[in-house]
């Protein structure tokens, strides 16, 4: 039998072994799957890059691929700045590289330059004249000087959560001026602890203000904004070890609080039949809950950055296209990715995926002379590709005829920050849940809520705090009389943005269930009390978010309201506190809150 014969074969292969036996977080519970995987490891070797396989690159008619810059040994992720400083990323050197081309040639201007040493140095941005670095956990900006070198690094964050399968972070600012942060998983398919994992994070450029985003995200290190829209898009890795031909790789449009499958669902709805939600949540809940994918790529052809074309030199056909660097499957075979795709927009909405450069494996699969990691446009439109298994940076320039423009788009026209904004503007300068029509009480009722932890009125204790041990107080209410269940929702009215922020919202409280413990599981739905839900907070996670009010802004004022309702909510795990109310309206039977204080501590 031959040898790929034998490979396929394989029903349970050491990548999936492996990844069964490293999924801590919870314990997989038993439901009856009984799925065979046929799973290939093969990884093409490298070969030289030489002028004849060079020459061999397949691009659209017009286009050449030449050297930029060679010998970096692990280029990955790559910046630019609008005077041409060229930065890129070298992960395992742990620094950063400059490189100009003053001369126009196509290849940098002598050896590249060292201006950032840092271990573990990834991810990239350009923000006005700052360059902006992230590693696993620490996330840095450095002015950018006249000539391109950097001045002293500052350190914004050093808390980003620990990498584990996918440590390689990146951001980009959008065009609300934010910094957005992609942190991958750390697994291939398990149910995280930390709720950052998997997420797309989202700060103001000095690091504050930080919340999730967007989550179930496994790994989307390639993000942008559609010049058209000012939608964000991102292209994800999809789980291996469950097939050769399994799971595309999912371009997404990217929303803030949605929620997009991982681990549980892939692809536009399938369910990974090795994981188990939390909570008693059934795969088919988890898909309801979840955003499906808007397109899908070849499977495991590992997509990288991605950069949206707004040059001037390319075929006007190009303008508010994406490119997405695939770096190429170590998990499939035939080989998929090794090249660099073209998501085509029509109208601003992708209406395809295509290869646009071909050729990087060699051999008839078996090699290949590039990983392609890295993208960005160059100030004279064209487009540089970072490969970090050769240790080089190649450019594509565009030679021919001049094409029509039949986007109607002007490659310098500003992307819209609308769509950003509108979003981060959904729940903002509205009333506090108590205050709302939704909460209008339909008869009189006496009601009551106290906690154990702090007086009405009085300072919550920092243990309850996000800068202490961040686990909810206990509370404890009046009954009502007729009440089916009861809701919690907890907010601060002194938040700048949002205000008020939901720091909790909790619902299907049982009616005979009058108190609530210290320390409640922060799961999206509880097995103890039965069904008891919760949803998502400001900060993006679900459940409890204690109060973490930024130094300087004074005491704060933290509302816990509770609503006896006369019926249980049919509204799904992690909603977000509008959805909620909008469900109550009509059915609220009693009100009741306690309020507590909480200042920041002094900065150090």
């Amino acid at each position: 039998m031959a040898t790929a014969q034998r490979i396929h074969r394989l029903v349970l292969s050491t990548a999936v072994l492996a990844s069964l036996a490293a999924a801590p977080a919870f314990a997989q519970q038993g439901d009856g799957t009984d799925t065979a995987v046929r799973h290939t490891v093969f990884k093409p070797g490298p070969s030289d890059p030489t002028p004849e396989r060079l020459q061999a690159i397949q691009l659209p008619e017009g286009f050449e691929i030449g050297v930029f810059a060679s010998g970096l040994l692990n280029p990955r992720i790559l910046a630019v700045h609008p005077a041409g400083h060229i930065y890129v990323s070298r992960r395992e050197q742990g620094d950063v590289l400059l490189m100009h081309d003053a001369d126009g040639d196509g290849r940098s201007d002598g050896a590249p330059v060292p201006v950032l040493h840092r271990p573990d140095a990834h991810g990239l941005a350009v923000h006005g004249d700052h360059l902006y670095v992230v590693t696993v956990k620490e996330l840095l900006r450095a002015p950018i000087q006249a000539d391109g070198r950097l001045g002293e690094a500052e350190l914004l964050l050093d808390d980003l959560p620990d990498g584990g399968q996918h440590p390689n972070r990146t951001l980009a600012f959008g065009p609300d001026g934010k910094l957005y942060l992609s942190v991958g998983s750390t697994c291939n398919a398990c149910n995280e602890t930390n709720p950052e994992h998997a997420t797309l994070l989202r700060m103001e450029p000095d690091g504050t203000s930080r919340s999730i985003f967007a989550s179930g995200l496994r790994n989307t290190i390639g993000l942008g904004w559609q010049p058209q829209t000012g939608e964000l898009w991102g292209m994800d890795h999809n789980i291996d070890s469950l097939g050769d031909d399994a799971h595309a790789e999912e371009l997404n449009r990217i929303e803030l609080g949605k929620q997009y499958g991982w681990p549980h669902v892939f692809a536009d709805g399938g369910l990974h039949p090795q994981t188990t939600p939390v909570g008693g949540i059934t795969k088919a809940q988890w898909r309801d809950m979840s955003e499906p994918m808007v397109m899908g790529y070849t499977p495991h052809a590992a997509p990288m950055q991605m950069a949206f074309y707004r040059g001037q030199a390319f075929p006007a056909a190009y303008q508010g296209d994406a490119f997405v660097a695939m770096r190429g499957s170590w998990n499939r075979k035939p080989a998929a990715g090794y090249e660099i795709a073209r998501v085509e927009f029509e109208n601003g909405k992708p209406r395809a995926i295509e290869p646009f450069a071909t050729g990087f494996l060699v051999d008839d699969g078996n090699a290949q002379i590039a990983r392609p990691v890295g993208l960005a446009v160059l100030p004279d439109g064209s487009l540089l590709m970072s490969d970090d298994g050769n240790g080089t940076i190649y450019r594509i320039a565009y030679t021919g005829a001049p094409a029509r423009n039949t986007r109607g788009s002007r490659a310098d026209a500003p992307v819209p920050a609308g769509p950003m904004q509108q979003q981060a503007s959904k729940g903002h300068s509205v009333p506090l849940a108590f205050d709302r029509p939704e909460t209008r009480v339909r008869r009189d009722a006496d009601m009551s809520v106290q906690s154990q932890a702090f007086a009405d009125g009085q300072p919550i204790p920092s243990r309850h705090s996000e800068y202490g041990e961040g686990v909810s107080p206990a509370l404890r209410w009046q009954p009502v009389e007729g009440a089916q269940s009861y809701a919690l929702i907890m907010e601060d009215r002194d938040a700048a943005m949002p205000r008020p922020f939901v720091h909790w919202v909790a619902w299907n409280i049982p009616a005979a269930m009058t108190a609530l413990p210290e320390g409640l599981a922060k799961s999206p739905r509880l097995t103890d009390p039965e069904d008891l839900r919760q949803g998502r907070n400001s900060y993006g996670a679900t459940g409890y978010y204690g109060p973490k009010p930024p130094p300087g802004t004074g005491v704060h004022h933290y509302h816990f309201q509770v609503l006896a309702l006369d019926r249980m909510l049919d509204v799904a795990p992690g909603s977000d506190r509008d959805t909620v109310l909008d469900a109550a309206r009509g059915h609220v039977i009693g009100k009741a809150r306690v309020i507590g204080t909480y200042a920041a501590p002094p900065a150090e």
